[in-house]
């Protein structure tokens, strides 16, 4: 493995903003209630999951959550989402539901898919999530194929994937990427860049020199924000959106974040050699949730950011309860779902 140095790290940039945000109080609040929800969520994982009542892989986003709760609070109702394995964040973001994810996770029928599909497979049509998937790059084409349909139904909607950077080894996202280009279709391509795809760096898996370089060669509107800031990530997304409508094409967003935790599982993997404690708190102490309060408190919000603090606690308590008071898929459901049902 390559050695590791300040100039290979995967580092946050720093980027120059106004001492007030130009985004509404509302808006404000709603992005640290949606970041403040999906830190809570996986928080409680962690101190749970050895329970061994979540049989499910857990594939956590902690410090991911920035990049979806801007997008999904940026675009609103107008988001269609899919996303990959790493799926909690964007979940949260754009449903609001802890009952519905706490259910899946716990195995029980008050999740998304009557607790057959776990971690990995959510899904809330009804809430504009419309999945997640274990296949790597497998949302590009699904994506693309809403957005056809959007076009074609003139919906108004946004079709957005969410992806992870290994992700773009994928033949898929190419021939996506392309169709998307070709075809003017209303799709927003939302790179969450982690930095590692498992814990093999960009530069030993790309053969060309940038993301940058290779979507400006589409006809592709691209935006870029490095900066883990949820407030510059809204307006970027807004920015996204915007092009999106003027151009009647797809847009690209590529930012990068720091995946807190292991690839896959609640641990700490610094020591496996791929990356340096230093890197690791370089991300940390740009925290987006921390963040965002800190900057709320300071601009007199702080009364509201308790009440969302304590009214998340009250509803993860609740999702909780509920979601183990639910019973377990009987063995009739196994196949439901599987295929197309008349109902």
């Amino acid at each position: 493995m390559n050695s590791l140095n300040p100039a290979t790290m995967h580092l946050p940039e720093d980027k120059e903003r106004n001492s007030v945000p130009d985004i509404p109080q509302d808006s404000r609040l709603s992005l640290y209630r949606r970041l403040k929800l999906i830190r809570r969520c996986e928080e409680y994982i962690l101190r749970h999951y050895p329970e061994n009542e979540m049989t499910t892989p857990m594939h956590m986003s902690m410090g991911q959550e920035a990049i979806p709760a801007a997008v999904c609070e940026a675009l609103g109702d107008d988001c269609e989402a899919v996303t990959s394995y790493r799926s909690h964040a964007t979940f949260l973001a754009r449903t609001g539901s802890s009952s519905l994810f706490f259910g899946e996770l716990y195995g029980r029928e008050a999740g998304t898919a009557d607790g057959k599909g776990g971690s990995m497979h959510l899904a809330a049509l009804e809430l504009g999530h419309f999945c997640s998937s274990a296949i790597v790059g497998a949302g590009f084409a699904v994506a693309t194929g809403m957005a056809f349909a959007n076009k074609r139904q003139k919906t108004g909607k946004i079709a957005t994937v969410f992806f992870g950077d290994g992700a773009v080894d994928e033949g898929a996202f190419w021939e996506s990427l392309n169709g998307a280009s070709v075809m003017r279709l209303p799709v927003l391509f939302v790179l969450e860049d982690n930095g590692y795809a498992v814990n093999t760096p960009p530069r030993e898996r790309y053969g060309f020199k940038s993301i940058e370089g290779v979507v400006r060669q589409f006809d592709c509107a691209f935006f870029a924000d490095h900066s883990n800031d949820p407030e510059s990530l809204y307006e970027t997304a807004q920015a996204a959106a915007a092009a999106i409508r003027q151009t009647d094409g797809p847009a690209f967003i590529h930012a990068r974040c720091c995946r807190y935790l292991e690839h896959v599982g609640i641990g700490d993997d610094v020591d496996t050699g791929y990356r340096t404690r230093e890197e690791l708190e370089a991300w940390r102490t740009r925290d987006a949730v921390e963040t965002l309060r800190e900057r709320l408190v300071n601009d007199q919000l702080g009364a509201q950011v308790d009440d969302i603090d304590r009214a998340l606690e009250e509803e993860i308590s609740t999702s909780v309860r509920a979601a183990m008071a639910s019973p377990s898929p009987a063995h009739a459901k196994l196949f439901h779902g599987v295929f197309h049902e008349n109902t």
